[in-house]
């Protein structure tokens, strides 16, 4: 069913918010939501016609959203100074000065340090690009493993910014990520790579579905609780509104 995204704006405590309208003619009813981590705000509409009337729900649930906002942490952007997490441990970024732009794990300092050269101003963009190429490689060198150990055809690996979902698997082989994994602990990532890989070969969440992720990562339950209780703080990380894909053809 086809889906839409309109765009308004709404005032919290004398302040403009943006609101995203969403149109999905599976919605029984307007819903608002606010993102836990974000802080985006949406309202599902089932159709271009209740719009205006989500809208008007929206904002007459000002208080709620006012409240569910002031719950949500501080963004933490890519800057010197600031504490990001990389596969699972806390990392200071430093400035490595405006040399070739590099961006490397210091294993001389004296705490967990990821150093970033070139102009100060890219430090941003630079560090969200090799978090991305990490991502990559971690997951497709697990992907590749899982795949061979399942006897399956990945098509495609396809790395983005996800703020829904973890993974995903589509009928055609193609796989898809969210390169914020590569923050999480390195048993969180594994065990997404094998859920999507086992969905190659059982499209559905059955017995043998969970029995074939078993097969590849073990008991999964530790690396799916740690998504349920840390996974939204992933997306307080860096820019958020700058996600793209990154497509690997294999």
């Amino acid at each position: 069913m086809a889906r839409a995204t309109y765009k308004s704006l709404m005032r919290i405590a004398g302040q403009p918010v943006p609101l995203n309208v969403r149109v999905n003619p599976r919605a029984r009813r307007i819903i608002v939501k606010v993102h836990p981590s974000t802080g985006e705000v949406a309202v599902i509409a089932p159709s271009t016609r209740a719009i205006n009337p989500a809208i008007d729900f929206a904002r007459a649930e000002r208080d709620w959203i006012a409240e569910r906002l002031s719950r949500i942490p501080p963004a933490v952007p890519f800057a010197p100074g600031a504490m990001v997490p990389y596969r699972g441990v806390d990392h200071v970024i430093r400035w490595a000065g405006a040399k070739r732009g590099l961006v490397y794990i210091d294993q001389e300092a004296w705490r967990p340090t990821i150093r970033v050269a070139g102009g100060e101003e890219f430090v941003s963009r630079r560090l969200e690009d090799w978090f991305k190429r990490q991502a990559r490689f971690h997951l497709t060198r697990k992907v590749e493993a899982y795949a061979g150990a399942l006897g399956v055809t990945v098509r495609r690996i396809t790395v983005r910014d996800g703020a829904s979902r973890w993974g995903s698997c589509s009928s055609n082989g193609s796989l898809s990520f969210s390169w914020r994994l590569v923050m999480a602990p390195p048993a969180v990532l594994d065990y997404v790579a094998a859920h999507e890989v086992a969905h190659l070969q059982q499209m559905n969440h059955s017995p043998r579905f969970w029995r074939l992720v078993e097969r590849l990562v073990g008991d999964s339950g530790a690396a799916q609780d740690w998504l349920r209780e840390n996974g939204s703080q992933l997306h307080r990380y860096g820019d958020l509104g700058s996600g793209h894909a990154m497509d690997i053809i294999l």
